[in-house]
């Protein structure tokens, strides 16, 4: 059996004061699947993302992808690898156009050789964005720039492409228009890795399901095959005891 596109094993991060974020985390994420890690607030979702970008550190344990360790590597090295994050927030360049915006997002050496075949594929997923292409990026809908940072994203070419609660602060419709683009961003065969704290609104998109609470996890399965009761009793902590 082939290995899992992304390994995590034993992974603890600590921040001041010798805080645990993440507390000896182990994970698996097929190559094509599309995974969910859902948490309250504080529960260190956003920090096992950024560490596995490289944007943290950790103190012990191991990162492998695609067959290769990489813990300490660069976000620039993993980015090139096929790794790409969009964070917590619709972070654009606003004075800048969007195409000027998403061509930043090919600024990796293997990305660059293809960023118009991922210009017009981003532009088949969003063509929004292919209409707002001269705009400024700041005069744009809160959708439209969540659109937009996703877009950048995937300019980077990613085999996984790692995304931190993209609903945040959105209106409902537009969070689905969000969720439905992913179905097709995934049919483009990029695996997914995805932050959110409601478990119902991704159940019946993801394959796999991740509870997370303060940096344990605490409940894992098929997400068909969880138990509505176990998922909300895992979230707010209550299942420890039992898992």
């Amino acid at each position: 059996m082939a290995d899992p596109l992304l390994r995590i094993h034993s992974l603890t991060v600590q921040y001041t004061m010798g805080f645990s974020v993440i507390n000896n985390l182990s994970l698996d994420v097929e190559e094509g699947e599309v995974v969910a890690i859902v948490g309250v607030n504080g529960a260190g979702k956003s920090t096992l993302l950024n560490t596995i970008a490289g944007l943290v550190r950790p103190i012990s344990g191991s990162i492998w992808f695609d067959g290769k360790d990489i813990t300490n590597l660069s976000p620039f090295q993993k980015t090139n690898m096929g790794i790409t994050l969009v964070p917590e927030g619709r972070r654009i360049f606003p004075t800048m156009t969007v195409f000027e915006n998403l061509k930043i997002g090919a600024y990796a050496p293997n990305a660059r050789k293809n960023w118009k075949t991922s210009l017009e594929t981003v532009y088949n997923i969003f063509p929004r964005l292919k209409e707002r292409e001269n705009q400024l990026a700041g005069t744009l809908s809160g959708g439209e720039q969540q659109m937009l940072v996703i877009g950048r994203a995937l300019m980077a070419d990613p085999k996984l492409l790692l995304l931190d609660e993209i609903s945040l602060g959105l209106a409902p419709i537009v969070v689905l228009k969000l969720y439905e683009a992913l179905k097709e961003i995934h049919k483009e065969g990029i695996t997914i890795l995805l932050v959110e704290q409601q478990a119902k609104r991704i159940l019946s998109f993801v394959d796999h399901l991740y509870i997370l609470y303060k940096g344990r996890i605490v409940l894992s399965g098929r997400a068909k095959e969880l138990d509505e009761e176990k998922i909300t009793k895992a979230y707010f902590g209550t299942a420890q005891s039992s898992l």
